[in-house]
């Protein structure tokens, strides 16, 4: 079997958001591994509108520009890693339109988190496992949880605590274990 594609996704489009610096330092650890290939995807880089497809994402009926690239992107991956951070007890809206895009471009693939936040963004991640497991995403239990009061100076600059390497390995072996597993299914 081929390695792993896996995509750790940038959950957030905010100005000024910390999500891009630990969805670096996570893609910086992640592709010193050999038994995966990973990429960053950036949510903002395909300018996704609230929900403009007329018809619903199960159809995979896509018209617009935008959703066929997203469609495409999400769809070469086997797994991926979500970076997010916690927004009002929850997931960034930008993420979860991200998602609802999509149906079955997800389907039977795994994933993994990386949470910031005053409580590590465990709302949003514990959240965003209620959507994923909707879209038949299978999540892994291992995740990092990332404080704003620890791991980032005055809120903003980030410097991670080094346990969070060792939390990542964890999460990311798991992802490359059930990845591989359903990568299986899928070719069935």
């Amino acid at each position: 079997m081929s390695k792993l594609r896996i995509g750790i996704i940038i959950g957030s489009t905010r100005p000024g958001r910390n999500a891009e610096a630990v969805a670096r330092w996570a893609y910086d650890l992640a592709r010193r591994r050999e038994d995966a290939d990973f990429e960053l995807v950036d949510i903002q880089d395909y300018n996704l509108p609230l929900l403009d497809e007329a018809m619903p994402p199960a159809f995979g009926q896509y018209a617009n520009t935008h959703t066929k690239a997203w469609a495409a992107k999400i769809a070469s991956f086997d797994a991926f890693v979500f970076v997010t951070g916690e927004y009002n007890h929850g997931i960034p809206g930008a993420l979860k339109n991200a998602i609802d895009y999509l149906h079955t471009e997800w389907n039977n693939k795994a994933a993994g988190f990386v949470g910031f936040g005053s409580a590590g963004g465990a709302r949003a991640v514990e959240q965003l496992r209620l959507v994923l497991a909707e879209l038949q995403v299978a999540t892994v239990r291992a995740q990092v949880a990332l404080s704003l009061f620890t791991d980032f100076e005055n809120f903003r600059t980030f410097k991670p605590a080094a346990m969070h390497e060792t939390y990542l390995k964890t999460t990311l072996d798991q992802l490359i274990a059930w990845g591989g597993a359903l990568k299986t299914l899928r070719s069935q």
